[in-house]
């Protein structure tokens, strides 16, 4: 098992995924280790110290991957440069896949499988794997040394035989990782520091560091967490408010230092120009979030600018300006992974592809880009097409049993297998969409059958005996005299005896039939039929 480090291409990118520390560590896992020449030197480590270590120095690239079954990297390499690497091998690193869709299907087109750290869930056993925190609690602390180094002025109270220095003001906008560390070391410093966050949890971990907290504490604010820990896109009448908040807020600032970030989507724009404009000169603004795009209007990534006499610091990569301390964290996460990843008795790699670390950070398998958060469109194809096939078998077995119910209306047998069939297709037609599995068109789910028992069948019975005395009515009018044998018998108990010597009192039992007729048929219920018999 051969596992690959190889020197960063990306421009100010001085980190390295392994130290002699952890080529140690995974030479002892079974591995033999090739490091590129000149890898470490970024990070103020020395071939030499590898090569103590136990690993090989490779004279390029290419042959350092040459037959890798792993590479560590920090960056996301590029798919040519891959091209030794063995079929299927691990690249394991920051991949920064969200918005570069093209570079990921080149990755899964050249056959490796590629492992996104980022998306390492944040759960207890994956804490020591988590390479946001770990390089976002350097980022904290950096930006406040960046912001000091460029600050005119002291930052704690000093009081000296000459007068007293009134202490510098600090504020961090986001309470996340970053945010937290920026908070205790501009603390340290001796700054008064304040912060905000739209995460509530955010304050009680503000004020435990001595921060005071600032933020809009509405509805919106108390449910803005995500069951992943990170702060919610919040809506635009809430950053509405929080806005008008914290300018008033920032014109009373030195220093700045806004840290918020959503994964996958751009930085939200937390500071406007008017709002820079409204701090003193000498103020200093540092943009954590200039790598997406920046929480402040006027940053420009990779840059330090100066507009109204305020300097807003850019850079991209804050942590990789300490690289030393950044590659043995970063190293120490990567090495964690590794270990999940290998069979300690059989010194050999042994995936577990059900493993839900696994699962959450594989982006590309087998040629394919597999992680659901790029392969979604492909997956939800099928029920397309399942959903479509059902509707039209269905309307044809409804349309086929439709005329046996005519002809149900002069025999009942016919007519209650018609009323029989109707519910089944009906049920199968409502929970073929619902479902959208298959074969829910050739089998008729036991749960499609309930609706169809007690209420459908019941009327079905109502409406054939209906049919049946309606049929009765018409083809025997025999009958006619004995429906109104019993209104008759009711009323003219009297006068039927007096009536049966007169001639034109036939007139009055004529003239009453056709109304004993209208009674009945207006009645054309069960009750009706049930009294005649």
């Amino acid at each position: 098992m051969k596992i690959a480090i190889v020197r960063e291409r990306v421009e100010g990118e001085n980190r390295v995924a392994a130290t002699p520390e952890t080529v140690g560590k995974l030479i002892a896992l079974g591995a033999s280790v090739a490091v590129e020449k000149g890898a470490g030197l970024g990070s103020r480590i020395l071939d030499k110290e590898y090569t103590a270590a136990g690993a090989t120095i490779a004279a390029s690239a290419d042959a350092a991957l040459k037959g890798a079954e792993v590479v560590l990297t920090v960056r996301r390499p590029t798919a040519a440069s891959l091209g030794g690497v063995a079929k299927g091998a691990l690249v394991i690193g920051a991949l920064d896949p969200y918005g570069n869709d093209k570079d990921v299907a080149a990755l899964a087109k050249a056959g490796v499988t590629a492992v996104s750290m980022e998306f390492m869930p944040r759960i207890t056993r994956a804490q020591v794997m988590d390479i946001l925190s770990s390089q976002a609690n350097l980022a904290g602390y950096q930006g406040v040394i960046e912001a000091a180094a460029e600050f005119d002025r002291a930052l704690p109270m000093m009081m000296t035989a000459a007068g007293t220095v009134r202490p510098a003001k600090a504020f961090v906008m986001g309470a996340g990782v970053a945010g937290l560390q920026a908070i205790a070391t501009a603390k340290r410093l001796g700054a008064v520091v304040s912060a905000t966050d739209v995460r509530p949890a955010a304050k009680e971990q503000v004020e435990s560091l001595g921060g005071k907290f600032i933020a809009v504490e509405d509805d919106e604010f108390k449910q803005a967490e995500t069951a992943g820990g990170y702060a919610k896109q919040m809506s635009a009448e809430y950053q509405a408010k929080q806005a008008e908040l914290t300018a008033t807020h920032i014109a009373k600032q030195d220093i700045v230092i806004t840290t918020a970030l959503i994964p996958g989507r751009p930085a939200p724009r937390l500071i406007t120009k008017a709002m820079v404009e409204s701090m003193a000169p000498g103020s200093v603004i540092v943009d954590l979030a200039a790598e997406r795009g920046g929480n402040v209007e006027l940053t420009v990534p990779g840059k330090v600018i100066e507009h109204n006499g305020v300097k807003i610091i850019g850079y991209t990569n804050v942590q990789g300006r300490i690289p030393t301390t950044a590659s043995q964290l970063y190293a120490r996460n990567l090495l964690a992974f590794v270990t999940t990843l290998i069979d300690a008795k059989e010194k050999k790699l042994a995936i577990n592809w059900d493993d839900e670390l696994v699962k959450a950070t594989v982006l590309t398998r087998d040629g394919q880009v597999v992680h659901p958060n790029f392969a979604a469109p492909a997956v939800e194809a099928k029920p397309v097409a399942v959903a479509k096939a059902a509707p039209k078998a269905a309307a044809k077995t409804v349309e086929a049993k439709a005329t046996p119910a005519k002809t149900g209306a002069t025999k009942a047998a016919p007519a209650k297998k018609a009323a029989a069939a109707k519910p089944a297709v009906i049920a199968a037609m409502a929970d073929t969409p619902n479902k959208a599995a298959e074969g829910v068109e050739q089998s008729v789910p036991a749960a499609a059958e309930a609706p169809a028992t007690p209420a459908k069948r019941a009327a079905t019975r109502k409406a054939t005996a209906v049919m049946d005395t309606a049929a009765k009515a018409a083809s025997s009018p025999v009958k006619k005299p004995a429906a109104v044998k019993k209104p008759s018998a009711a009323k003219p108990a009297a006068t039927a005896k007096p009536e049966a010597s007169k001639a034109p009192a036939e007139a009055k039992p004529v003239a009453s039939k056709p109304a004993a007729e209208k009674k009945p048929a207006a009645a054309k219920k069960p009750a009706a039929p049930k009294g005649a018999k």
